[in-house]
């Protein structure tokens, strides 16, 4: 790509950000969008390079050089001595990790509108390394989610390596052609004089036909980049305007659990609520501080929308927030059953339904609901 002597650069140009080009990865993909989402590099040019001389000209370098140091803007982690880790964690970062932990909390602040340096943003912070970019980390430092020793006998029942993030990055790296419709003439010379690195927010991605094999690989980690970071966008947005916003609401819930229920295990919301994480969180928080409850919850109710006369859900809390298993699955008895059956066999009026593996039933009303939980618990 052409590039300005530095001298100039410097003096008129935006921070200009580097990486490594050649194959790419998950991290540096979602490293370098997170960084274009802050004011300060909003507008920076990218370079992909493994000419030292370049990178030196370049005031953020993320997955390359051989270097980790914030004060000077380097964000490698291939070096042998490396071994940084976010906050009470213990996998090792990656640049993806390297780039959240030093800009995540300016970045959830700028999309969010929140305060930097309130609880929010901390919450969110470790809410979105936990859930996403940990991963990310471990995937490009080959750390497996489980030790080998405890899957060494195990066969997989199907392949599911192909539906993640990181193998649709994977994907990207390699050369293909998409068939489309001839372009017009008076658009042919736009579209081949390009930047792939720094295309104009308007200008739709070209076509790798024509392009020289930088030119076609750095498009393709645009490519990456934008699927890597739309992707983290989304679930910002999500933790921001759902997750967060539930956690006090379950907090006023879990508080008052033995008002419904003399030993604490039914939790009722009055509207759906996403409640698993906090839920789990505030157990464990009240079991470190030595909470009077030995016995964790059991049923959640909720009804199944917000409309007036909803009919309402009774579910049992699985085992753990990934688990399939429940703490205390609705009674056997009841299962597979529907409506008059059901409710005969429970003695409970309005029951609709109970799954066929008792994770979960239904009943008319509220009441039915809570009556429900309360016989089955004691089931």
């Amino acid at each position: 790509m052409t590039t300005l002597p530095a001298s100039k650069r410097v003096k008129t140009s935006p921070p200009l950000i580097g990486t490594h080009n050649g194959h790419f990865h998950a991290d540096e993909a979602l490293a370098v969008y997170m960084l274009r989402l802050l004011p300060t590099y909003t507008p920076s040019t990218l370079i992909r390079t493994r000419d030292p001389s370049l990178l030196s000209t370049c005031h953020t370098v993320v997955d390359v050089g051989g270097e980790y140091d914030p004060a000077q803007n380097r964000y490698d982690h291939h070096q042998r001595t490396f071994d940084t880790t976010f906050p009470q964690k213990h996998t090792k970062l990656s640049s993806a990790g390297l780039v959240y932990m030093h800009f995540g909390k300016a970045i959830i602040a700028q999309r969010t509108g929140l305060d930097s340096q309130s609880e929010d943003v901390d919450i969110l912070w470790k809410k979105l390394y936990n859930e996403f970019i940990e991963a990310i980390d471990a995937n490009d430092n080959g750390i497996s989610v489980y030790p080998s020793s405890e899957t060494a006998k195990l066969e997989k029942r199907f392949n599911d390596g192909g539906v993640t993030l990181s193998s649709l990055v994977s994907d990207l790296n390699h050369d293909f052609s998409i068939a489309s419709p001839p372009a017009d003439n008076s658009t042919t010379t736009a579209a081949n004089n390009h930047d792939p690195l720094n295309p104009p927010p308007s200008q739709p991605a070209p076509t790798e036909k024509g392009e020289d094999p930088q030119a076609a690989e750095d498009t393709r980690f645009i490519a990456a980049s934008t699927l890597m970071g739309t992707t983290f966008l989304r679930k910002l947005h999500g933790y921001h305007n759902s997750w967060l916003p539930a956690r006090s609401v379950v907090l006023k819930i879990y508080e008052k659990r033995f008002e419904d229920e003399a030993q604490g295990r039914i939790l009722v919301f009055q509207e759906p609520t996403p409640w698993k994480d906090h839920l789990y969180n505030f157990e464990s928080s009240s079991s470190s501080h030595g909470g009077k409850d030995s016995q964790k919850v059991l049923y959640v109710l909720y009804p199944e929308s917000a409309s007036e006369g909803a009919k309402w859900r009774i579910q049992a809390v699985p085992v753990s927030k990934d688990s399939f298993e429940s703490r205390k699955a609705l009674p056997e008895a009841w299962r597979g059953l529907r409506d008059e059956e059901l409710s005969a066999k429970s003695g409970v009026e309005g029951c609709v339904f109970v799954h066929a593996s008792g994770f979960i039933g239904g009943n008319v009303t509220d009441s039915g609901a809570r009556e429900m939980a309360r016989k089955a618990v004691e089931i």
